[in-house]
């Protein structure tokens, strides 16, 4: 609403407001060119339900968000790394400041946000586990802040890979020894893991960049940072892990979710049903 809407629609007053507003205010955040049809659609939605309470209440005598649809979005296949690629992608990035973060999303699915905002205390690496507490939110009106998890299926307690654990060790002692050279002292229990040199959260805009930067001086697969997200999920479905388990770790609100994202990559074996059902009679 604070960004989409008022900017564009707040000066219209609600009985002045015609089809004709929400078209043109289609248009004008298309040609803005900087949000996804998928938050125009949001947008157009919050609208819709607002003006639709007014006519309920008797505000308005009709709702022209219901007249005017929202641009149609465009389902994008996910793209995901094959097991040749990660390994590359792991091999090239070894010794680089971006390898724990790209050993964390490949290794656990988690968001780029999310890996943001953790902190040492969220994670146990004699356990070989993680809490997902929060997650990292930048903007131009608030910069980087502290917010919680999408869903509250978000915040959740995950098992790490051996690679991560090793990943995010090794980073430790790297963190530690640069604390002791700045003569900081301890690293704090709340200290974020990926803290800037000043022991701020860090930039998830600034994430993005280094791993654009480093796909194009390393030669790694043009992809976006999110794919490696998709690469853990479509791992995990190649090995036959059922949707709930694979949902609950992507911190998906739904299993339905999963199935929307990565349905296509699920095998579709009527015959093990039939043999289920054989097995017993």
């Amino acid at each position: 609403v604070r960004l989409q809407i008022k900017p564009h629609l707040g000066d219209v007053l609600l009985q002045a407001l015609r089809p004709k507003h929400i078209s043109d205010w289609h248009q004008t955040l298309i040609h803005e060119g900087r949000i996804a049809l998928v938050t125009i659609a949001a947008a157009h939605g919050a609208l819709r339900t607002a003006l639709e309470r007014a006519v309920k209440i008797e505000v308005l005598a009709r709702n022209v968000a219901k007249i005017i649809t929202p641009p149609k979005t465009v389902k994008v296949e996910v793209t995901s790394l094959t097991k040749d690629q990660v390994a590359d992608v792991l091999d090239k990035l070894a010794g680089h400041p971006l390898y724990p973060i790209v050993a964390l999303a490949i290794g656990t699915g988690m968001r780029r946000g999310e890996i943001g905002a953790l902190t040492w205390a969220d994670v146990d690496l004699g356990g070989r586990a993680l809490t997902i507490r929060r997650s990292l939110e930048q903007t131009r009106a608030h910069g980087i802040r502290v917010k919680a998890p999408k869903t509250k299926a978000g915040v959740r307690t995950i098992s790490l890979p051996a690679l991560a654990v090793d990943a995010l060790r090794e980073h430790r002692i790297k963190t530690l020894e640069r604390r002791i050279a700045l003569g900081a002292g301890a690293l704090p229990p709340d200290a974020p893991v990926f803290a800037t040199i000043e022991g701020a959260w860090p930039s998830p805009a600034a994430i993005t960049d280094q791993w654009r930067t480093a796909v194009e001086q390393l030669d790694l697969p043009k992809v976006r940072l999110h794919a490696l997200r998709h690469s853990h999920a479509s791992a995990l479905i190649a090995a036959g892990l059922d949707v709930i388990t694979i949902s609950r770790r992507l911190g998906h609100s739904k299993a339905s979710i999963t199935l929307d994202v990565y349905g296509h990559l699920f095998t579709n074996n009527d015959t093990a049903a039939a043999e289920a059902i054989d097995a017993i009679f």
